[in-house]
């Protein structure tokens, strides 16, 4: 057990007391199912999807009290406002953040993040909400999903390969999983599927809020047909973009796109499991801002040095797999930085 059965206890006890929580989850697989593990345990709540970035800005308190939430949960989010935390003290909400990121939080907030235990480690919140729910059977495939998704491969993996082992294969490792099973189409639906409209997405959450198994998201009808749409639609643009960043010479592998979506952190993530010996750098322009998804040894370190007085610069991530967003007239130092910090 990767937090203690004290701080599970705790965990528990907030959600018994929350009689009307929301859940305030990250823009990926891992984030979507910890929030739907702990709500389907619960059987109360409403779920909001953060896509600020990099986290939870001022706008969310308004949602909490749109929601009249009696109770804040943060779901894998390293980052919440001052003005979000100093509305959530006025008014009097708690907030229970669960996460597994290596950052600082507001003092006097209920943090859970196993970086803090005696024996460090870093397990996805949808493994640590699988914990907090008391690891039930048929929330098994949900841990896995997010687990993989966030490119870690669980000891209950295996448990889950043995007894469906149509999903499964021979894997080696959590992309092993991602890319090339049945399992990992359910990850790579739900990450695509987050990257729609509001209203499909609330879509989304009913209908995952009471699926039974797997299965039931991979046999394509009525009730998921939706999601199907926009997975195949960007699942296209993508397959394009990779096909694409895959011919790039060079370490590091640096692609540059624009574009009305975001797809860094899927891009990197195959380009490194593609390009395994070389760092990657892929860099989104919209607008006047580049956010920039590094994956790599050292990623974390390279990157928050090389952003290291560029204006307004923020970044922050795992210490292989990181983020950054700057200024579109800063790519080019950051990237001659980048270069500068390798060779160190």
């Amino acid at each position: 057990m990767m937090l203690s059965e004290k701080e599970v206890s705790e965990i528990r006890e907030h959600l018994d007391k929350a009689q009307n929580p929301i859940f305030l989850y990250d823009n990926d697989a891992d984030g979507l199912c910890s929030y739907l593990l702990l709500r389907r345990y619960l059987g109360r709540g409403k779920g909001v999807v953060v896509k600020s970035y990099p986290g939870i800005n001022e706008t969310y308190a308004k949602k909490v009290q749109e929601l009249n939430a009696d109770y804040v949960f943060i779901l894998d989010k390293p980052v919440a406002s001052k003005e979000f935390i100093e509305e959530m003290r006025e008014i009097n909400i708690p907030i229970v953040w669960i996460d597994h990121h290596d950052v600082e939080y507001p003092k006097d907030i209920a943090v859970y993040n196993p970086l803090f235990s005696l024996e460090k480690s870093n397990e996805p919140v949808s493994f640590l909400c699988y914990e907090i729910i008391g690891g039930k059977e048929e929330e098994l495939w949900l841990a896995v999903v997010g687990c993989i998704a966030d490119g870690f491969f669980p000891k209950i993996a295996k448990k889950f390969g043995e007894k469906n082992p149509e999903l499964w294969g021979e894997v080696n490792s959590a992309f092993d999983v991602f890319y090339k099973t049945e399992i990992g189409r359910v990850a790579r639906i739900l990450n695509f599927a987050l990257k729609d409209s509001t209203t499909n997405i609330v879509r989304m959450i009913k209908f995952l809020t009471d699926v039974k198994n797997p299965s039931e998201v991979l046999d394509e009808n009525e009730k998921n047909k939706f999601m199907y749409h926009r997975f195949n639609q960007i699942n296209q643009k993508y397959q394009k973009l990779l096909e694409k960043a895959d011919k790039i010479k060079g370490n590091p592998l640096i692609f540059k796109y624009f574009g009305e979506l975001s797809l860094s952190a899927d891009l990197s993530n195959e380009l490194k499991y593609n390009h395994p010996e070389r760092m990657v750098i892929v860099a989104y322009t919209r607008g006047v801002k580049i956010n920039i998804s590094v994956r790599g040894e050292n990623a974390r370190k390279f990157t928050l040095t090389a952003i290291e007085g560029l204006e307004n610069a923020t970044g922050g991530g795992h210490e292989v797999a990181c983020g950054a967003s700057i200024k579109s007239d800063d790519l080019d130092k950051f990237i001659e930085n980048f270069k500068g910090v390798m060779k160190e």
